[in-house]
């Protein structure tokens, strides 16, 4: 059978021609591949069925089974390729891939594999995870021109070795909402009943959490407000570190950035006496009460069910009205420090999972997988994936894309993932994809999201690193002193905030850390971001 026939047999159906505009091409440029001809554009693209076998991370919210979702069946049509999926819940993810890796029993590709850069590095340099660098040339289009467009991504995808061994995450740069992930939230009818503007420095943003602790904002003479809220005190400490200059290159490094003292050397940011001075900031905040009193304890679920109250005057999360169904808030931009800092440092690389996907050595059929990989990166791919299907899923109003009824108004009283997961898989993240505006309908689209994006935006620090990689042998002496060293830095920043140690032990929690490797920690890894700067 020719080319052309096999090509225009697979038409038949109606989602392969909404889906073809995508990706179409000539259809006669092929490439044998044992008795497989792949083709590098056009689809289906193999002429006769491949099956692969691939293992998918399970997240509580997406489907129970992978083999029974319209997305994967309407894409068999498509492609010819079909895949027999395994599912392995995320929190028993890690164990049962290394039992694998290690044992010799994997599949022919990992999907929403969540395999760390330390991995990646380990795995490819045994052969056991594919290099894709002439692969991707050859028939990842789609993922080959967004790593020409976003340097960071493909630098950050680089192994040390120089070789790719995976399909990202990427969230759309121009998707600014979503790189910035939860913000800094604040209730706009508590501000104007207290007569109060927009916190614009750290100063206001103290005075506005005291007005709304003291001056009984919600009128019903209890004292039940809370002034800032949210799970662990990590996320305000994130948005509050570019008031002091800290996290100047984003947060996929939350204890390391670029010392602005000195030309290409990093800095340990605990280490820092901003950082202390930002300590002694929130310090204040949580002495006074004006930081929820059970911040260090609290559970998700638990946070949640409290904001729904309408209780919490400020909170850092992804989205009040799609996790509390609370309307009113607006998002803040970046506070200006004590020493005129102001960058909004709790903003996320474009390549936000390095390790989402990656081909084996068992795999007979790398070009067609790579090709079925490819794309679903290309914006029929990428809608199908995150929308779903027309007139079921989804349907377009004015030229804009919004899930039906059956979605978002279940008749049968589902929520909306559970309604969705029928269709498509992304609910729970970790997926090989990008993430973009126009198809990505999460709380990170809502309106009062992407308007709050749209001022800290140009705050955002003029460099935004993604994960750096290490060779196997730095990363074996790193992750033992990073396990140690961090938990030191979680656990005295709980006590210096919750005045359990006094500031006056600074500096015996400096000389700890040196005692701690933290200079040959440090060396490894300056190492990781030389090799990262260099390449072009």
């Amino acid at each position: 059978m020719n080319g052309r026939k096999w090509l225009s047999a697979s038409l038949t159906g109606a989602l392969a021609v909404s889906v073809l505009a995508g990706c179409s091409g000539s259809g006669d440029k092929e490439k044998a591949k044992g008795d497989v001809a792949v083709k590098t554009d056009g689809m289906p693209i193999v002429p006769e069925k491949v099956n692969l076998k691939m293992v998918a991370g399970k997240a509580p919210t997406t489907a129970p089974d992978w083999n029974n979702v319209m997305l994967w069946q309407e894409y068999e049509k498509l492609t010819n390729v079909h895949v027999d999926w395994e599912m392995v819940p995320f929190d028993s993810l890690a164990e049962k891939r290394n039992i694998m890796l290690t044992g010799g029993d994997y599949p022919d590709a990992l999907f929403t594999a969540q395999i760390p850069t330390s991995e990646l590095a380990k795995y490819g340099s045994q052969g056991i995870f594919i290099k894709l660098n002439d692969l991707i040339d050859k028939y990842a289009p789609n993922l080959k021109a967004l790593m020409a467009k976003y340097p960071e991504v493909r630098k950050g995808l680089t192994m040390p070795d120089g070789n790719i061994y995976s399909f990202p995450t990427i969230y759309d740069p121009e998707f600014t909402s979503v790189l910035a992930g939860g913000k800094m939230w604040i209730k706009k009818e508590w501000l104007q009943k207290l007569n109060l503007p927009e916190p614009a420095t750290t100063e206001e943003f103290y005075q506005t959490l005291k007005a709304i602790k003291e001056k009984d904002p919600n009128g019903n003479g209890q004292p039940d407000e809370v002034g800032y809220a949210s799970v662990g005190i990590g996320p305000l400490i994130t948005y509050l570190k570019g008031a002091w200059g800290l996290g100047n290159r984003g947060v996929r490094h939350g204890n390391v950035d670029m010392d602005p003292s000195s030309s290409g050397k990093l800095r340990f940011i605990p280490a820092d006496p901003k950082y202390k001075e930002m300590l002694q900031y929130v310090q204040k905040l949580y002495s006074e009460g004006l930081i929820d009193k059970d911040i260090f304890t609290v559970q998700a679920n638990q946070f949640y069910a409290t904001g729904a109250k309408g209780v919490y005057g400020t909170m850092v999360t992804t989205g009040p009205y799609t996790l509390m169904k609370q309307e009113g808030y607006y998002g803040l931009g970046a506070l200006k420090g004590p020493g005129g800092d102001q960058v909004y440092s709790a903003v996320g690389s474009a390549l936000a999972n390095p390790g989402a996907f990656v081909i084996t050595d068992h795999n007979k059929n790398p070009e067609a997988t790579v090709r079925w990989m490819d794309n679903l990166y290309s914006e029929e791919g990428n809608k199908m994936f995150f929308m779903g299907f027309e007139g079921k899923s989804y349907e377009t109003k004015n030229g804009e894309f919004e899930y039906t009824k059956e979605i978002t108004d279940n008749p049968n009283g589902l929520t909306f993932e559970q309604a969705l997961v029928k269709y498509v898989v992304w609910p729970g993240g970790g997926y090989p994809n990008i993430v973009r505006q126009k198809y990505f309908k999460g709380a990170e689209s809502r309106p009062e999201a992407v308007e709050a994006a749209s001022r800290f935006s140009k705050q955002f620090p003029k460099e935004i690193w993604p994960i750096f990689s290490y060779t196997p042998e730095e990363d074996e002496k790193r992750v033992a002193m990073e396990t140690d060293i961090n938990s030191y830095v979680t656990e005295m920043q709980a006590k210096f905030i919750t005045g359990k140690a006094s500031f006056a032990e600074w500096d015996n929690y400096i000389a700890t850390l040196k005692k701690m490797k933290l200079d040959d920690y440090m060396k490894i890894y300056q190492a990781a971001y030389d090799r990262y700067a260099k390449e072009k």
